[in-house]
This record gives structure tokens, sequence and C-alpha cells, in this order.
């Protein structure tokens, strides 16, 4: 019989400790709940939903009034917006900036710098960290609120354009037999393959999700992704 006194010893004492604690818990719950909200407090600014309107297949915006604090990308620069995103411009004054594309996002490839206001301060994709792998349930659009993202079929999306280069390329320098960016096209040979030894890039099939940039092989890059914004922009020769 003795030898069960140290283990209700032991018992007693954690359960006297336990109600012990308990005040204290209760105690310090609000203080957590402050904790919280003081957090949100030190989080960019949002800007509520967008009002859209569906009008048979087009969707008609009211932009809200730019968000302080955030400046429009410069005129030089250039990123990969997240599948469905608007025309660049269009894109900046509705998105929210809330992240729930980046949390979203199956690979973690939408970026977010709250920070340093990078890309306006606005989502993108940087294919040298992670390349949209065009994932089956484009789950970014669907988790867009403010309609910066719209629902866009597989198919027409349009990020940007792969462009390739010859003289770069592990085929053309090395005369190696590399197929690494084509191998790792989401999308297949309808946007990307090798015709006469040569990396062919269909623009029109091509979504511009950065995959082939990412798994190129060379620094620098033989395959870049023009993002959409740069590419529309430029003058044709």
């Amino acid at each position: 019989m003795s030898s069960d006194k140290p283990m209700d010893r032991r018992r007693f004492f954690r359960h006297g400790l336990a109600e012990l604690f308990k005040p204290l818990e209760k105690m310090t719950r609000p203080l957590e709940e402050m904790g919280r909200q003081l957090g949100k407090l030190q989080d960019p600014p949002m800007r509520p939903p967008v009002q859209i309107e569906r009008a048979q297949n087009n969707v008609s915006y009211t932009p809200p009034e730019p968000l302080h604090g955030y400046d429009d990308v410069n005129d030089s620069e250039h990123f990969i917006r997240p599948p469905g995103a608007r025309d660049e411009q269009d894109f900046l004054n509705v998105c929210s900036r809330c992240s729930n594309c980046v949390h979203a996002c199956p690979v973690q490839a939408i970026q977010l710098d709250h920070s340093s206001h990078r890309a306006g301060g606005a989502p993108y994709i940087d294919p040298h960290l992670s390349a949209c792998v065009m994932c089956d349930s484009l789950a970014c659009m669907s988790s867009c609120p403010s309609s910066a993202l719209l629902l866009t079929p597989r198919e027409q999306i349009d990020m940007g354009t792969a462009q390739w280069n010859e003289s770069q390329c592990l085929r053309t320098a090395a005369n190696e037999q590399c197929t690494m960016c084509v191998d790792h096209c989401p999308v297949g040979p309808t946007a990307l393959e090798v015709i006469d030894n040569r990396i062919a890039v269909h623009e029109d099939a091509c979504t511009g999700c950065g995959s082939c940039e990412q798994n190129c092989p060379t620094f620098p890059k033989s395959i870049t992704v023009i993002p959409k914004s740069k590419r529309d922009t430029t003058p044709s020769d």
C-alpha cells in the first residue's frame, strides 16, 4: 500500500495546480485577444470589396479610390501577376492586398510584400522563387474577394509570354539536348516544344506561368517570361 502514496500525492498536487491556474487562464484570455487586435491594427489598410455587377458574360465594376500608402508601379517595372489578373492599372486599383491569393496558392508562388510595397504592394509571381503550376483548382482566383483576379478558363490565362534566348541556351552554347523548359511546361507542346532543335514558344497558348524560367538550368536564364504589362506596352517592330 505504501508504494501507492507517492503516486497519489503527485496526482493531488497536479490537480491542485490545475485548479490554481484556472483563474489565471481566464485573466490572460482578454490580454491575448487585445494582442490579436493590436496586431490587426498594424497590418496595411484594406479596401472594401469592389461593387460588382454581372451582366451576361461581362463584368462591370466601380474601382475604389487609390489605396493610401501604395504607389503605382514605376513605368520601368513590370511584374508577373497571378492568374486571372486584370490589366495592370485596373489590377492595382481593385486589389485589396488582402493576401487571400497568397495563402490559397498550393506552391506559394504568389508573393506580397507589405513592408517594401514592391510591385505596388500587390501580389506578384517571381519564377526564380516559385512559378505558377497552373493547379487544377486555380484557387487564387476563387479566393479573391475584390475581383482583382477574375475567374478565367485555364486556356485563356495570360500572365505574360515566354521568350527564348537562343545564344544562352545549352542547346546552342554547349550542344546539349536540354529540354528542361519543355518538360516542365504545365500546358505542354501547345505552348512550348522543340522544333528543328530550337525551343518554340507558341504565344497564343503560352500562359506566362514561369515554369520554364524556373526550371531552366542556365544563369542568366535562357528562357524568361515577359510580364503581360510589359509585353502589351512594348511597341512591336
